[in-house]
This record gives C-alpha cells, structure tokens and sequence, in this order.
C-alpha cells in the first residue's frame, strides 16, 4: 500500500493521476499547507525539502518501506515499479525525461510565480511580477503547442507517459494563470483528451485535502 501525503496542488495532482492510471492502491493523508503542516518534524523526515507531495510505498524494491519526496522522483519511482508510462527503449526513455525535466524545471515554477503574484497587493511590485511570470508562463504555453502539433501525447506514441501525468497538473490550473487555451489549440485538444480519461477523472477528483 502507498501512503501520499498531499493536497490540492497541481504537483499533488500529478502524483493522484499516476496512481489511478497505474491501478495502484493508496490512501490518502493531507498535508494542511495553508497551517503548515509541512513543516512538521514526522513530515520532515519524509520530504525534506518540507513540500508536498510525498509517498510512503510498504512494499519497497526490498520488501521495505521507502519513501520518495519530489513530485517528478515519484512519478519515476511509479514508473518503475510498475513497468508502465516510462518507455523501455532508451530512445523513447530519453523523451520521457526531457519533458519531464522541462516540466519540472520551468512549467510548474512559472506559473507558479504568476500564482503567487496575483495574491500580492495591487502595486508596481505585483505589476512588474505578473507581466514577468505570464509572459514565461505564455512562451512555455508555446512550446508545449509546438510540441503537441500531430500528437495525442507529449513524448511517447499510442498512451500518455509520466511526463504527460506531469505536465497535467500544471495545465490543469490553466484559467488560474492563463486564462484560455484558445491560443494553444494544440495543447487544447491534449487536455481535453487528457481529461477524458477515467483514470485521470479519478484522479483528479481523489479528496486531496
């Protein structure tokens, strides 16, 4: 049984529709961030960093419990338990990780950015911010599309990957940080297939908080 330690975030998202795709049992314990409870010494011990989301796994690569911090070290340790969304040729492995990595390292951060700004008080600070992290967030928007153009996925053919699961969560609070996807028709029609998914329906609807 996996324990995730969450709540209602695009990264704890992430990590709800990778369970429910890979048909893996867990439970569910919220992590109230908005009374820091991340910062408590028993969830330190298992997310450092003091983020959510984390996982306890029981049954580890020896039998053994493990637990795993970082929403895209999840989505990795996931993929290999199960032997699914991560492709087996190095080839296709390596487009997993790019995208991946791209989500982990600008389309989360970025919006994010804008997330946080839209809740500063009206100001040239908050101005500057928004015009800053929207106009990344947009560009990010941009590649993504290009990307996706004669695709159904991100980085794999014929099923979703876990760099799809990751970029998910994000694309998910699309209307908080961009508004519509009108001007992403690509990235459109991914999400909506996307979300068509039962097990991305369940996922995304598992109490989180």
């Amino acid at each position: 049984m996996i324990t995730l330690y969450s709540w209602d975030t695009p990264n704890a998202r992430k990590i709800s529709v990778a369970l429910e795709e890979m048909g893996l049992p867990y439970t569910v314990k919220p992590v109230d961030i908005t009374r820091n409870e991340q910062f408590e010494p028993g969830f330190l011990k298992l997310s450092p960093n003091n983020r959510i989301p984390a996982i306890v796994d029981e049954d580890g690569p020896d039998g053994q419990p493990i637990s795993v911090f970082e929403s895209g070290a999840i989505l990795l340790y996931l993929a290999e338990k199960t032997g699914r969304f991560l492709p087996a040729d190095p080839r296709g492995r390596v487009a997993v990780w790019e995208w991946l990595m791209w989500q982990m390292g600008g389309f989360g951060p970025m919006p994010g950015q804008v997330h946080h700004f839209l809740t500063r008080p009206d100001g040239p600070a908050r101005d500057y911010g928004l015009e800053r992290y929207r106009s990344e967030t947009r560009r990010l928007y941009g590649v993504l599309d290009r990307r996706l153009a004669g695709r159904d996925f991100v980085a794999t053919e014929g099923a979703p990957s876990i760099a799809d699961f990751a970029i998910l969560g994000w694309a998910w609070r699309h209307e908080r940080h961009l508004g519509s996807l009108e001007e992403f028709p690509a990235v459109a029609a991914w999400y909506a297939g996307m979300m068509a998914r039962p097990a991305v329906a369940r996922g995304m609807a598992i109490p989180l908080r």
